[in-house]
């Protein structure tokens, strides 16, 4: 999938069949079943895997972003895109925010470059341990780290504009990755990557790339206003506020009593769970309004980092810290 341009192709409509009428029956083993006859038709038809929270819903968190930030910030947003040759990232552009929301993801395929900064896109505490917003982030090398880091790299005025542009790219990313559930909470199957999912009755994915993938598509599409508009000010104070640090816990949380329970139908501490399941149709349309906040939370929280950011003055330091 090129940066800068969405894929129109979907040759096997993951949507349109997991709304199919026999999707909402309600049988796990059924759906199963149904999805695994479906797997050598869609298998050739299969779509390009996502990468983190997916091309889509993090485009979408940026254009909520920039639809929110005051006309001054947006210039300065705007003039410090126009430093984007100088990255040395030709292959990977930064002209607007849809290619920023999505270039910590497009530069880390150039493994020999980027390839140290994979750890930061996520990090995930056991949903059945206590919460630590630090753990498992040696030199900050996670995203909540990184997400305190580059706000601060963004904000100063001293440093090149490419090395702010830089940050600003992955801030950016990062706070719309520590919104998705399964980048912060898992059960010892790397953010549900490990638990093969239909969605539907599509089979092939695993329960975090439904969560990264159709599921925020179908999010960012569904409801009575678009989800890319100027947010009013009581949106913005239902939606915004908090630290990396507490978007983090939400997601942990989120994952634990809503991500787990819902695509396996029980609680996701009590027992083992299976290495399988399928979302129905009930399921998809639980999590749909789930989904959708956490990419309008990620939106409007991100115009509040840019916000801070380029305000006049210096950083105003709120106790964010990195643990060694």
């Amino acid at each position: 999938m090129r940066n800068g341009s969405l894929s129109n192709t979907k040759p096997c409509p993951a949507d349109q069949l997991a709304a199919a009428p026999m999707a909402a029956k309600g049988s796990k083993s059924a759906f199963l079943a149904v999805a695994a006859a479906l797997a050598a038709l869609c298998v050739a038809m299969a779509p390009s895997p996502v990468r983190a929270w997916g091309f889509y819903a993090h485009g979408i968190t940026g254009e909520i972003a920039m639809a929110n930030v005051s006309v001054s910030t947006r210039r300065k947003i705007n003039r410090l895109m126009a430093n984007d040759a100088q990255l040395g990232t030709p292959e990977c552009r930064i002209r607007n925010i849809r290619e920023a929301s999505t270039w910590a993801d497009c530069v880390r395929r150039t493994r020999w470059r980027w390839g140290h900064t994979a750890p930061w896109h996520y990090r995930t505490t056991p949903i059945c341990e206590a919460y630590d917003p630090w753990a498992n982030c040696s030199g900050g090398n996670c995203v909540t780290g990184q997400i305190v880091r580059n706000h601060r790299l963004l904000a100063d005025e001293s440093l090149p504009a490419p090395i702010r542009l830089q940050a600003l790219a992955f801030m950016v990313h990062f706070a719309g990755d520590i919104h998705m559930p399964l980048h912060s909470g898992d059960k010892g199957d790397r953010g549900g990557n490990d638990r093969e999912a239909a969605y539907g009755i599509v089979p092939g994915r695993n329960l975090h790339s439904i969560w990264d993938g159709p599921l925020a598509e179908r999010a960012a599409t569904t409801g009575k206003r678009p989800i890319v508009r100027p947010y009013s000010a009581a949106e913005r104070v239902d939606l915004g506020g908090g630290d990396a640090t507490d978007w983090g816990r939400e997601s942990w949380q989120i994952a634990r009593d809503f991500v787990y329970p819902n695509a396996f139908d029980e609680a996701a501490c009590e027992n083992d769970l299976p290495d399988s399941t399928a979302l129905t149709q009930e399921d998809i349309v639980a999590a749909v309004p789930v989904a959708r906040r956490r990419m309008q939370q990620a939106g409007i929280r991100i115009a509040e980092l840019l916000e801070s950011a380029f305000a006049p003055g210096p950083l105003a330091d709120n106790n964010e810290r990195m643990r060694r």
